[in-house]
């Protein structure tokens, strides 16, 4: 059975950055797609980032592109999100799940997913 563990949250500085790693066990990272996710306080929970598993083609919400870079190890069983210039507004609990195959529509899957690492808390404060 798939299983997700994430680590890497942490308090930051605006400006400042953070390395997120998604771990898999129970099935071959390569054969899934994963998503990055995140919650803010009273906000709902919106994908920020996918990675394919054929192609290894990323993709990026508009609010994180440029900033923040997400890849794979395939050997190692991980996904990373690394985070640059972070802001204030990135503050969240930030989660990886298993997007079955697709990035299409990663940003509003997440109602539809049921894999999920237990979420790590990103705090971006000065």
């Amino acid at each position: 059975q798939l299983r997700l563990v994430d680590s890497g949250g942490g308090l930051v500085q605006p400006g400042g950055s953070l390395n997120l790693s998604c771990t898999a066990s129970g099935f071959a990272l390569d054969s899934l797609t994963i998503g990055w996710f995140r919650q803010g306080p009273g906000k709902e929970r919106v994908g920020v980032s996918c990675i394919a598993h054929r192609d290894g083609r990323t993709y990026y919400a508009q609010a994180v592109k440029d900033r923040f870079t997400i890849s794979r190890n395939n050997a190692q069983n991980m996904v990373f999100l690394q985070m640059n210039s972070l802001e204030p507004d990135d503050t969240a609990v930030y989660s990886c799940a298993d997007l079955k195959g697709y990035c299409s529509g990663f940003e509003t899957a997440a109602p539809y997913l049921q894999v999920w690492s237990q979420g790590t808390l990103v705090n971006v404060s000065s």
